[in-house]
């Protein structure tokens, strides 16, 4: 891929409220997963292993951590000369009335003066709150070979969840001939993972249209998709068939760390020909105590684990002392779990201290427990 062919716009911007306190005073791009990854590390390192080296990833609630981490472009070997990772955070304007960004499509068209300076041919348009590996470079070639105005990325779902998403209804050739919201009763079970390419000479008018709207959600969903279907533009629907989870509650995203347990890992972690990049964390290597037990768990650097751990995800510089059982849970970093502590199908926010003897969640919960409070008794 030549320089700058196509750049990678992150909407990283959502409030995240499902993920209650973990989200609290963090942006859900940069709440922790798998021990030591952020959930951004997974579509930046697509971008940096797709040679997408040119991405603006807008930011706008409680964005300060997430600012400055994804800032540092040398964890995804992004820093180059011909690209980088931009920071991009809404423009306060009279003529907006110091409004944020009011959409997903709205956050685009507040940013075209950026994507105009480097004059892409194509436009990615991600998420950066899923959890995947997917090669960008290939969905590239899909839109071309389809000769498509627009490609979508979508994912088959089970057809009694698809009212779940939106849904693309498409002809025998994989093009889109209607695009529904959550539909209540849907046709197809093709659902929208949230990934696009435009051609970006054609999505800049229909942006800038749009802006004009005053009816308009600024969404790309609920607006710029059926206004390019009324138009009758190409909209090509590119099937993806590996892992991808959307990690907005916390049932799933405890449900995604189980997932890098299982025998069949899709996601796999340890793939070094598909790797995610994160913060080299300076942290000692872990220890494991002469009386601790471990079985099918993610232990990472910098934890001490002295007791018992089945079935879980430990984050780096997490300690779970002696005589404590950590079963069915993810431990986000820092955590520290207390002597005959019990955490069962839980998550323990980052930091957060458990007291010795306490007993968290339990394994007849219908859903998972958060626990985010600095000091569980």
């Amino acid at each position: 891929m030549r320089a700058n062919t196509m750049a990678a716009m992150i909407l990283a911007g959502g409030r995240g409220s499902r993920l209650h306190e973990l989200t609290k005073k963090v942006a859900k791009p940069a709440v922790h997963f798998g021990g030591k990854y952020r959930i951004i590390d997974f579509p930046l390192s697509n971008c940096a292993n797709s040679g997408v080296s040119t991405v603006g990833v807008l930011t706008q609630y409680e964005s300060v951590l997430l600012n400055a981490y994804v800032a540092k472009d040398q964890f995804w070997g992004l820093d180059v000369n011909d690209g980088g990772v931009y920071v991009l955070t809404p423009r306060e304007t009279d003529e907006r009335g110091f409004e944020v960004y009011r959409g997903t499509a709205d956050a685009i068209t507040q940013n075209i003066d950026f994507l105009d300076s480097i004059d892409p041919e194509y436009v990615l348009i991600l998420s950066g709150d899923h959890i995947y590996k997917m090669n960008y470079d290939k969905m590239l070639a899909y839109h071309n070979q389809m000769k498509a105005d627009a490609t979508i990325a979508v994912l088959q779902v089970p057809l009694k969840e698809a009212s779940r998403f939106g849904i693309m209804n498409c002809d025998k050739n994989d093009m889109v001939e209607e695009f529904v919201e959550k539909p209540a009763h849907p046709k197809s079970n093709l659902a929208s993972m949230g990934i696009y390419i435009f051609n970006y000479k054609t999505l800049r008018k229909y942006l800038l249209a749009d802006d004009k709207n005053e009816k308009s959600d600024h969404d790309f969903g609920k607006d710029i998709i059926p206004a390019y279907l009324k138009d009758k533009r190409r909209l090509a629907a590119y099937r993806f068939n590996g892992y991808w989870k959307d990690v907005g509650t916390i049932d799933s995203l405890w449900e995604s760390n189980m997932d890098l347990l299982k025998n069949d890992d899709q996601l796999d972690l340890g793939n070094k020909s598909w790797k995610i990049y994160t913060e080299d964390v300076n942290a000692l290597p872990q220890y494991i105590g002469d009386d601790a037990k471990i079985e099918n768990s993610y232990i990472t650097q910098g934890a001490v684990v002295l007791g018992e751990v089945k079935n879980s995800v430990i984050g780096t510089n997490c300690i779970i002392a002696k005589g404590a059982k950590v079963i069915d849970s993810v431990i986000q970093p820092g955590a520290k779990i207390g002597e005959g502590a019990k955490i069962t199908r839980s998550i323990i926010a980052d930091d957060v201290e458990v007291a010795p003897g306490a007993v968290c969640g339990s394994a007849k919960s219908e859903h998972i427990d958060l626990f985010a409070k600095k000091y569980v008794e």
